[in-house]
């Protein structure tokens, strides 16, 4: 009995530090400047307490961080060369923390801040609360003056692809682009983002009773798609077309010009939009649905809606929330046949 009862805490033990490893999420921030040189500072009158090799000291005032070879050179730490600097706020808890690129961003965040160096550039990490990161992606992903519902059902889609959707990155969990998901700093308490978050704590998005990677996009052009249509394996939930009714009375058109070359390597496909776009920049194809026609020794495509055109889309369900739907409402609607659980 005595070993039976080991092994159940054993396994237990094994199920909670699971569940803690979910409540956090590691996001690669700024890289898409390819930082050689940050700024780091303090929030709050409370230090934000750092560690470089062997060295610890409080930062208070901005302090520079460098890359220098192999390594990063930090101004505080007795200008030493060091493997990594590793911030928080003494207690290995979050911090309230400003990272800068010099000439370019400032961004804040809370979390703890992890920097590295990698070949050219600093590697700069935030690991933060599950729910800090969902409310500043809601913040930042979701359209301007979006009713309440609509964000909730956003906080909802965004949790599940943290937690669902990891592996994206070798050194850490998610970026903080488009790639994965956008973020920037957390939103104020009480704002919007900040009670959808809140409102919907812990619930995500099941197909089959597993929590499943939400994708969803800024505008569908009136007929969301499946997987099978753009050409992406299913590997969980399929994804099933539906109308938007808001797209299709106010579609969000654009007209792009690409060169029959890389026309000619262009197909409807998910992935084709995204190797043209890495190649010519994501808005040379916004989004999946659209018309082609040669023109003047060019390809002019004329399509609508933006993003991937799968999933949520995030101004029908703006649309729906403003009519009076719940956040469960506009998910059952833009993912068919899921269910919405606790975590």
């Amino acid at each position: 009995m005595k070993k039976l009862r080991t092994i159940v805490s054993l396994l237990l033990l094994g199920v909670c530090c699971a569940y803690g490893q979910q409540r956090e999420v590691r996001i690669g921030v700024l890289g898409l400047f390819h930082p050689k040189e940050i700024m780091v500072s303090s929030v709050t009158e409370k230090p934000l307490e750092c560690a470089a090799g062997e060295e610890r000291w409080n930062i208070h005032e901005p302090t520079r961080v460098a890359l220098e070879g192999k390594s990063i050179r930090v101004a505080d730490a007795s200008n030493k060369l060091a493997a990594a600097l590793i911030c928080d706020d003494g207690q290995g808890s979050a911090a309230e923390f400003v990272v800068v690129v010099p000439g370019k961003l400032s961004r804040s965040y809370l979390g703890r801040l992890e920097i590295r160096p990698q070949p050219g550039e600093l590697l700069v990490i935030v690991t933060m609360d599950m729910e800090t990161a969902v409310a500043s992606i809601v913040a930042a992903e979701s359209p301007p003056h979006a009713p309440l519902e609509a964000l909730k059902a956003q906080a909802v889609a965004t949790r599940s692809f943290l937690i669902a959707g990891r592996g994206r990155h070798s050194s850490f969990d998610f970026c903080d682009t488009t790639h994965c998901q956008f973020l920037r700093q957390p939103p104020q308490a009480g704002s919007p983002a900040a009670q959808a978050a809140a409102a919907t704590r812990g619930l995500v998005l099941a197909y089959k009773g597993q929590t499943f990677a939400a994708m969803y996009s800024a505008s569908c052009g009136g007929r969301t798609h499946s997987l099978e249509e753009l050409g992406i394996v299913s590997r969980g939930y399929p994804y099933f077309a539906v109308i938007c009714d808001y797209c299709r009375r106010h579609p969000e058109k654009w007209v792009a010009r690409i060169s029959q070359a890389d026309a000619a390597n262009l197909s409807q496909t998910e992935s084709s939009r995204l190797k043209l776009a890495r190649k010519l920049g994501w808005k040379a194809v916004p989004g999946n649905s659209y018309s082609s026609r040669t023109e003047g020794g060019e390809v002019i495509l004329e399509g609508t809606g933006v993003g991937p055109g799968i999933g949520l889309c995030q101004r029908g369900g703006a649309d729906m929330a403003l009519k009076g739907a719940s956040f469960q409402q506009i998910l059952e609607y833009y993912y068919p046949n899921t269910e919405i659980k606790q975590y």
